[in-house]
């Protein structure tokens, strides 16, 4: 196992409350189909939170990402491998959570949104 995949292991283990609350909501909606999965090594990345089959990952970012020419590289790289990238503040997850679920699920499926389909 390379370092990349010990690393993600220590980032599941030790998630943000943002993240925490965050993957409570996606991992209840693997039952309607719908499955991310977590802290997911993807080439010389780690990401937050991933959806294979729509190719859509969500960023719950800390105050460390603000205006990152970093995420902006990363970003573009995960772009370019055919991804969309969300990125929501933490405090954004925890205060605004119905919000940011309908903006996830709805980049998954338009149909999906304002409740329709979801097992909340």
């Amino acid at each position: 196992m390379d370092y990349r995949h010990h690393f993600a292991k220590d980032l599941r283990t030790n998630m943000t409350d943002a993240e925490r609350l965050l993957w409570k909501h996606l991992r209840a909606h693997r039952l309607s189909g719908q499955k991310f999965r977590r802290q997911q090594p993807l080439g010389p990345y780690i990401v937050d939170f991933v959806h294979f089959n729509s190719r859509l990952i969500v960023e719950a970012d800390g105050g460390q990402h603000n205006e990152s020419e970093t995420d902006k590289q990363r970003d573009a790289w995960l772009k370019e491998q055919g991804f969309q990238v969300l990125r929501f503040w933490n405090n954004e997850i925890l205060q605004n959570t119905e919000a940011v679920l309908e903006v996830i699920f709805s980049a998954l499926d338009p149909s999906l949104t304002k409740g329709e389909g979801l097992n909340r």
